[in-house]
């Protein structure tokens, strides 16, 4: 069995977290990638550290993605190889910026108080009770940001086994590729990626949660626009001329399916998702998030997007302009066509001590878009939880048993 050191993963997850790498989903939707100039300081940072390690051909392209090679053992170059992805940023809708974490050592399993008003309470968190039955150790922030282990942590947990890798020659493997991409956050983590950088004919990207899981199946995924126009006319004079954009946008919210939202969802249940509503009496746009499991049932999401858009414009006299953008597909099709590239993840995770726990994606990964591209690319754990939030943690001893994974992974191929 695989045993790395977790104190060398905890000093250098502390490293990333604190090296601000935002991203920006608006510059990102306009076509700028990377979206932010942070993301290069991050991308440099790993550059530095790949080449300490004697990787060969570690670069960042124009567009941020970062890119190194674990050339095989002698007499392993025909071993298959593989690429293992994580991304470099961090979501933009909670700040990521002057990250401060605080690590708390032999977790005691009662309520973690931060110093800013956040409080992590294991009662309503089964997977921060169980840290505290382990003693394990878990890392939060102050409280005023989020931690960033989404997907700092899977940066981490990969420099870490390939570290190892190093370190252990008698560990034989074949060539392994690292790939880190920049704003996957932003849904446009493979927008720009240059598949002739990828040699290996599969990856793995590291971006899950909690340990044990591997994930091979997530939503189809698509973007809705909904852009109502109206008719302004002074409020004192508006009978019976005017048409309120704004109450259009606002009847079409209250018109979804309701018990069809992500907060009364879970499993296999899709949603429809109001991202944001803006506008004027004049003109008024809804962006709205639509997920399934299925290829029907994201048609269906559409086609019931159109038919309350359409009868909401009919209702208020005014008219609307409706398009469906896809973002990602289920990758669960294309997995199932090549089994072995599970199976030996399967046999990593066991030869570890790790019961793999098979979840849906209730969202996507770089994996997703790498796997509809033509690469089948299945997603790993990563210790980290409650993603997206100043809640945020994540388990050390969680992220070490993905990076020892990630270098159980090389053995499973021999």
């Amino acid at each position: 069995m695989i045993s790395i050191d977790s104190s060398i993963l905890l000093n250098r997850f502390i490293k990333y977290v604190k090296t601000y790498s935002e991203s920006d989903s608006a510059k990102a939707d306009a076509g700028i990638m990377p979206s932010t100039p942070h993301q290069w300081k991050m991308a440099e940072l790993l550059c530095g550290e790949m080449q300490q390690l004697g990787l060969e051909n570690v670069h960042t392209d124009e567009n941020c993605y970062t890119y190194g090679l674990l050339k095989a053992s002698e007499g392993c170059e025909k071993v298959p190889s593989f690429c293992l992805i994580a991304h470099i940023d961090t979501v933009d809708e909670v700040s990521g910026k002057d990250v401060k974490p605080i690590v708390h050592k032999d977790y005691d399993g009662k309520p973690i108080k931060l110093p800013y008003g956040i409080t992590l309470n294991p009662d309503s968190d089964k997977y921060l009770a169980l840290a505290g039955q382990q003693k394990d150790t878990v890392i939060t922030s102050d409280g005023t940001t989020l931690l960033g282990a989404d997907d700092k942590a899977g940066v981490a947990e990969i420099i870490t086994a390939v570290e190892y890798l190093v370190n252990h020659p008698e560990l034989k493997h074949g060539n392994i590729e690292v790939l880190f991409s920049p704003d996957e956050e932003t849904g446009h983590g493979m927008d720009k990626i240059n598949l002739n950088t990828i040699h290996s004919k599969m990856c793995y990207t590291v971006d899950g949660g909690h340990v044990g899981e591997l994930e091979t199946e997530c939503f189809n995924a698509y973007k809705s626009e909904v852009v109502f126009a109206g008719k302004s006319k002074h409020t004192g004079d508006a009978r019976p001329d005017m048409v309120n954009a704004v109450c259009m946008a606002s009847s079409f919210v209250a018109n979804l399916p309701r018990h069809e939202m992500p907060e009364t969802t879970d499993g296999y249940m899709g949603f429809y998702a109001p991202l944001e509503i803006k506008g004027s009496i004049e003109e008024s746009s809804v962006l709205v998030l639509l997920r399934d499991f299925t290829s029907d049932g994201i048609k269906k999401r559409m086609h019931i997007v159109d038919l309350v858009a359409q009868m909401t414009a009919e209702t208020f006299n005014g008219n609307v302009h409706v398009k469906h953008t896809q973002q990602y597909v289920n990758m669960k099709e294309k997995l199932d066509q090549h089994p072995l590239i599970v199976e030996k993840l399967v046999q990593a995770y066991k030869a570890n001590g790790i019961e793999p726990v098979f979840k849906p994606i209730r969202g996507g990964t770089d994996g997703s878009r790498l796997t509809e591209l033509g690469i089948p690319t299945p997603n790993i754990f990563t210790g980290g939880h409650n993603y997206h939030s100043r809640y945020e943690w994540a388990s050390l001893s969680q992220m070490t048993s993905a990076a020892e994974i990630l270098v159980q992974l090389s053995q499973s191929w021999l």
